[in-house]
C-alpha cells in the first residue's frame, strides 16, 4: 500500500538538538532496504541536506528550499525556480527587512548560504551537516541564483516584514513560515507540495501510495498532496488550526515519526529510542 515516504526535517525527522537520533536512523535505513522510497522535503539548503542524508546513510530525493529545488537520488537536479534578481534585490533592503536592523537576512544562492552578519548561533542546527555561512552585504549582491530568502528574527518584527511582502509584491512571492522566528520566502509556483507531485509523477506512484510527515506552515500543500499525512505532536498550533483533520502522532524530540513508522510497517525494536 505504502510506496514513498516524505518528510520534513526540523521539528520532524530531526530531534531536538537538530540532529538525527540512532533510532531514527536505523528506522529509515531498516525502510530503505524494505523497498520504500524517502523523499526528504525542507525549507534547508540542498548542500546541508546532502550531508544530513550523508548520515541516514540513504538515497532519497531532495525537496529543499522549500521546493525551489529538487534532486533525484544521484544528485541530479530536476528541477529549480529562483526568485526575480529584481525582487531579490529590493527585499534584502531595510525598507522591507526593517530599518532597525533586528531581523537577520539570509539568501540561500545556488552555491551555498549568504548573510547579512555573523551569527554563530545558527549553526547550531547544522551540526550534522556542517554547513557554514558567508557573510556579504546584501545592497551589493546581483540578486540572481537565488532560491530562498529568509529572514530570522521576533515573531513581531517578522510579521512586519510579510506585511511588506503582501503590500509591495502580493501573489508574486510565496511567503510561508518554518518556525516562529524564520520567515522564508521564494517564488510564487513554488511549493513542497508541488514538488513531491514533480516526484511522484517521475515515480509513477499515485499519492495514494505516499505517507507524509510535517510540522510547520510550510509543511501545509505537502501534507495536503500526501494520501496518508501525519502532523507532529509539537505542531505549530496554526497548522493544527488550518489542517484539523490530520492525524497527529508523537514529538520529534522523541522520534515520533521513527516510532509512528515502525508502527505502520510493523517492525519490531532491535534498538531503543534515544
Amino acid at each position: 500500500m505504502y510506496k514513498v515516504i516524505a518528510t520534513d526535517l526540523d521539528g520532524t525527522l530531526l530531534n531536538a538538538a537538530h540532529q538525527l537520533d540512532p533510532y531514527t536512523i536505523d528506522t529509515v535505513r531498516r525502510l530503505d532496504r524494505d523497498g520504500l522510497q524517502f523523499v526528504i522535503a525542507t525549507g534547508r539548503h540542498y548542500a546541508d541536506v546532502a550531508g544530513i542524508r550523508d548520515v541516514l546513510g540513504i538515497r532519497p530525493y531532495l525537496i529543499t528550499s522549500n521546493g525551489a529545488r529538487v534532486h533525484a537520488p544521484d544528485d541530479t537536479t530536476i528541477h529549480a525556480q529562483d526568485i526575480d534578481p529584481a525582487i531579490v534585490r529590493r527585499i534584502v533592503l531595510p525598507d522591507v527587512a526593517g530599518a532597525h536592523g533586528r531581523v537577520i537576512v539570509n539568501l540561500f544562492a545556488e552555491r551555498g548560504w549568504l548573510i547579512d552578519r555573523d551569527a554563530p548561533h545558527l549553526l547550531d542546527f547544522h551540526q550534522d551537516s556542517g554547513f557554514n555561512y558567508q557573510v556579504i552585504e546584501m545592497a551589493s549582491h546581483d540578486g540572481t541564483d537565488i532560491a530562498k530568502v529568509l529572514y530570522i528574527g521576533e515573531p513581531s518584527d517578522l510579521a512586519e516584514v510579510a506585511a511588506q511582502l503582501r503590500a509591495q509584491f502580493g501573489d508574486a512571492l510565496y511567503v510561508t513560515y518554518s518556525l516562529p522566528d524564520c520567515l522564508e520566502v521564494m517564488a510564487a509556483n513554488v511549493s513542497k507540495g508541488r514538488a513531491l507531485r514533480a516526484v511522484l509523477g517521475r515515480l509513477g506512484v499515485d499519492p495514494g501510495h505516499c505517507i507524509a510527515f510535517g510540522d510547520n506552515m510550510n509543511d501545509i500543500d505537502l501534507l495536503e498532496t500526501a494520501g496518508h499525512a501525519f502532523m507532529m505532536n509539537n505542531a505549530n498550533p496554526d497548522l493544527v488550526a488550518h489542517l484539523p483533520h490530520i492525524p497527529r502522532i508523537g514529538n520529534n524530540y522523541d522520534a515520533g515519526v521513527a516510532r509512528h513508522l515502525r508502527t505502520l510497517f510493523a517492525l519490531e525494536d532491535d534498538i531503543a529510542a534515544q
